[in-house]
């Protein structure tokens, strides 16, 4: 679809004449750009600063043809991204790091920072990807915002605006200043992330649109980050300030009329205390319900009935380990009969499928593990006839107390698929249990940006421009010097605070 097709089908866009228009860039498609909530609480939040506007620009569709020249251009306006005097991305994982490469390049702006001059437009980035590790981004931006950036985009849009976006002059006002990456001058060194006044939650969504994953869906904020110490988790709650509470009646009052489907979004929206009746309250008023993140051991009959009534035909849960012990290892407090439970709740409410996401290739790990989640499997195709697995390889993130894993293996992440899949067919269950794997070789790319330095992203553009194969990306980190940092000192667990607190009790 072109540009104009796109905006005839949105409900919701902003239009505004001003004095400064902000290029917000987005480095996947639309479909992905406008299914983030990020995204498009910057775009409000920029729509809001007078004489301000910001005009949306995506990476192209696959199959769209590539390389410099190939101009890329904003939504609302048909404008050339590289005619803007700054440059707003938001980068949500690892790797959409090619797809910064590839935009940069269509704007015919030159991909490396070090490379820009007065000439050019200045580069920010924020985003998701801030909160773990941003020093992949550091060869081709100016500026990161780190963590929650509505504040700070504000900020820097000021300054930049008060000083005609000269970069060196930019640089000189933020140096110092909180939440701020400046990669030519911290190097390698990541200062910590922002934090946002509670006044300012939630984030809701602007647009809506029939063209995206959440086809239509007003997405809300019903809180911010989480309440659990999962060790393999950003958002864990030592992350800014653990779970903030979006108020029940907030939620509600924010939803605009004629909304005929409704996403709850948070790290952990079930911990919300007032769920069950947050959620009756939206399909009481005809509409459909979607839940980002749905936790096994909170699910009651009454809240999947409401979500059954509110249109859900999939219940999706998380175990993220294999087995019993492989849940208490990364302390995730979902057990075994929480699934089951959640299974009995699926079928007494004649949900579709029941889906559990899991992790294989965790540290600790055994065959045994993959085995007893063979037997659970009996156990919950006992109950529902359609259960899918949806399967990812660990990758280990930096700001979590597993930071520094070493990564599985593709051949060993592989087996244990293929043990999974050999015990499934051993116990008549093939069609029953759908198992649906990430890559593993791609999960072992996004594991060396997770783990990498500012070279991993320098061997990104470089496997980008060689095919952005994973033989390509294996060549460019080799070629980088690209290699894990190794451990680093962590975050330590819960547990490991209650015993220090305990022993410095006992010497008292």
């Amino acid at each position: 679809m072109d540009r104009r097709e796109l905006l005839a089908d949105e409900r919701g866009t902003l239009h505004k004449e001003a004095e400064l228009r902000v290029a917000l860039v987005y480095p996947s498609p639309y479909r992905a750009a406008m299914s983030s909530l990020g995204y498009q609480q910057i775009y409000r939040t920029l729509h809001g600063m007078p004489g301000v506007a910001a005009d949306r620009a995506m990476l192209p569709d696959e199959g769209t043809p590539t390389g410099p020249g190939r101009g890329l251009v904003t939504l609302e306006t048909g404008q050339p991204v590289g005619g803007y005097p700054l440059l707003a991305y938001s980068v949500a994982y690892e790797l959409e790091i090619a797809g910064v490469v590839e935009t940069l390049e269509r704007s015919n702006i030159p991909v490396l920072a070090a490379d820009r001059d007065r000439r050019h437009p200045m580069v920010i980035a924020g985003g998701p990807l801030t909160f773990s590790n941003p020093a992949p981004l550091a060869p081709f931006f100016d500026v990161v915002i780190l963590g929650e950036g509505e504040e700070l985009i504000c900020e820097l849009v000021e300054i930049g605006r008060d000083l005609g976006f000269d970069r060196e002059r930019v640089w000189a006002a933020l140096a110092g200043k909180p939440g701020y990456y400046l990669p030519h001058l911290h190097g390698e060194t990541i200062p910590p992330v922002a934090q946002v006044a509670d006044a300012l939650l939630p984030a809701r969504s602007v647009i809506a649109t029939p063209n995206t994953e959440l086809a239509d869906m007003f997405m809300t904020e019903a809180a911010r980050g989480c309440s659990r110490g999962c060790t393999y988790c950003v958002m864990r709650r030592s992350t800014n300030g653990g779970m903030r509470i979006v108020p029940r009646e907030t939620i509600i009052a924010g939803i605009p009329e004629g909304t005929r489907r409704v996403g709850l979004v948070g790290a952990a929206v079930t911990d919300h205390p007032d769920i069950a009746a947050i959620v009756r309250d939206v399909v009481d008023g005809g509409r459909e319900v979607g839940i980002s993140s749905l936790r096994a051991d909170k699910l009651t009959d009454e809240l999947v009935g409401l979500l059954a009534r509110g249109g859900y035909r999939t219940l999706t849960v998380a175990a993220d380990g294999a087995s019993e012990r492989m849940r208490r290892v990364v302390e995730r407090s979902t057990r075994a009969s929480d699934l089951i439970r959640s299974a009995q709740f699926a079928a007494t409410h004649r949900l579709h499928t029941l889906k559990v996401y899991m992790m294989l290739g965790v540290p600790g790990e055994t065959d045994a593990d993959v085995d007893e989640l063979v037997q659970l499997s009996k156990e919950l195709a006992a109950i529902h006839p359609r259960v899918a697995y949806g399967l990812a390889p660990f990758v280990a993130k930096r700001n979590t107390p597993l930071d520094g894993s070493p990564f599985a293996g593709i051949s060993l992440v592989e087996g244990r698929l293929a043990r999974l899949d050999k015990g499934l067919r051993a116990a008549g269950l093939h069609d029953k249990v759908k198992v649906r794997p990430t890559s593993a070789r791609w999960a072992w790319i996004e594991y060396m940006l997770a783990q990498g330095e500012s070279k991993a992203g320098l061997a990104v553009m470089d496997a980008h421009h060689a095919g952005g194969t994973f033989a390509a990306y294996k060549a460019a980190f080799k070629a980088r010097g690209v290699e894990p940092t190794g451990p680093r000192a962590r975050v330590p667990s819960s547990q490991e605070l209650i015993a220090l607190k305990r022993q410095r009790l006992a010497t008292l």
